[in-house]
């Protein structure tokens, strides 16, 4: 493991620190990312002909998001990477959560883009809202609504929200306090990411993975996966507030090629390596990579897994970024298990403990595992899937974490030599 020292990494001048008034103004101040949902393609066609993507006319979205650190200025990011046409967004909105689909009186915000309240982003590209005052506590829950004025097809967004979404009956409810619900989902739609104006001595932990990390089978509504829960480990128990959690998991990720996609390399420069504030990245993926050529996918190797890691590893350091490697959870009992498959999850297993590469190892394996029969998943941390853990197992996973991997960024060659 690489002794601990501050890292550099260049960064834009809109990312640069900057002195501003407030309660210390000699203090400088960053944007950091504290929210993210990667985008990918939708719908997700898990099975049958007809699963469609969800469309809307003249209607308005309504989408909660937790955030990390909070601060008195955000800023939300909306995305089109993966549209069939421009998104026209006729209004945005942010405001703290009250319940259910209502915003707290008093806390509406309009969403500005260059100062127009209106946007169309271009088919394949991402926009950043203008910086708004809006006072976000810690672990606060957002509201992001958008009204679609016309007829608008969502084939960009997040496929597991884990997080109830709103769609009205027609009409521009963006800023209203009570909002009257059409249909609900849990997906979420042309939101990607939410940043904070902070201290600049901020960090950001990027979580990159798949469905375990997305937190399927966790309950909907409730902040349960494992980086939310790490979240309330650092800012409850020890108070940490230099540093930010993003997640960046997408349920069926695989790390080299895509079912569920993109894949984790071809994705991690925009979802990994470039939000502002990223410094350190914990990797949780690879089962399945292992799994679903059982399914009739690619076939890997353990030792193909461990070359996409190598690839990981090398980027991220490249990017002056920290990344702890987090070992593969049991899934003995799972649909596309076989005896095989647990051989290679136990190859890449000690390659993530053993082999020095990463900066430092997040044993999740041996947090959820049953220590009578260690190929599975203790009972009370299965979801019932014998794959995806429990609220109890992504607790365990999220309590398992040294949070001294987060004190200290490890040396950045790359800096140095630069």
């Amino acid at each position: 493991m690489a002794t601990a020292l501050l890292a550099v990494a260049a960064c834009s001048d809109s990312e640069k620190s900057v002195d501003i008034g407030g309660a210390d103004s000699s203090e400088a101040m960053t944007w950091v990312a504290t929210w993210g949902a990667s985008p990918q393609v939708l719908p997700i066609l898990l099975s049958g002909p007809d699963v469609m993507p969800a469309q809307f006319t003249d209607q308005t979205i309504r989408m909660i998001a937790r955030i990390s650190k909070g601060g008195p200025r955000i800023r939300v990011r909306l995305d089109n990477t993966f549209g069939t046409a421009p998104l026209s967004v006729g209004a945005a909105h942010v405001a703290l959560h009250a319940d259910a689909a209502d915003i707290v009186d008093g806390t509406d915000q309009t969403l500005r883009f260059d100062g127009s309240t209106d946007v169309t982003v271009a088919v394949g590209e991402s926009i950043l809202s203008d910086p708004i005052d809006l006072d976000v506590p810690d672990l606060s829950e957002l509201v992001v609504s958008l009204y679609l004025p016309e007829m608008t097809t969502a084939t960009s967004g997040h496929s597991l929200g884990v997080q109830t979404t709103y769609v009205s009956t027609p009409g521009d409810f963006s800023s209203a306090a009570t909002f009257p619900v059409a249909s609900t989902s849990t997906s979420r739609y042309f939101l990607s990411g939410i940043e904070v104006e902070t201290t600049a001595d901020t960090r950001a932990i990027v979580t990159l993975g798949d469905s375990i990390t997305d937190g399927f089978a966790s309950t909907v509504d409730a902040n349960n996966r494992w980086p939310d829960q790490l979240a309330e480990k650092l800012f409850q128990e020890i108070g940490r507030r230099d540093l930010t959690i993003v997640n960046e998991g997408i349920s069926g990720n695989r790390v080299l090629n895509d079912i569920i996609g993109p894949n984790a390399l071809s994705r991690l420069d925009r979802d990994v390596l470039t939000p502002p504030g990223a410094t350190f990245v914990t990797l949780l993926e690879g089962i399945n990579d292992i799994g679903f050529p059982e399914l009739g996918q690619e076939e890997v190797s353990a030792d193909d897994i461990i070359q996409g890691y190598r690839e990981i590893i090398a980027r991220a350091h490249t990017a002056c970024l920290t990344i702890y490697g987090a070992t593969l959870t049991p899934f003995e009992g799972a649909g596309y298990y076989t005896a095989a498959g647990e051989t290679k999850r136990q190859t890449v297993n000690d390659f993530i403990r053993n082999s020095g590469e990463f900066d430092g190892v997040i044993d999740f394996d041996a947090a959820v595992r049953d220590p009578a029969n260690p190929t599975t998943l203790l009972p009370a941390y299965d979801s019932g899937d014998h794959l995806h853990p429990s609220d109890a197992g992504y607790e365990a996973m999220a309590q398992s974490i040294d949070l001294g991997l987060f004190d200290e960024p490890v040396q950045c060659v790359t800096a140095q030599a630069a």
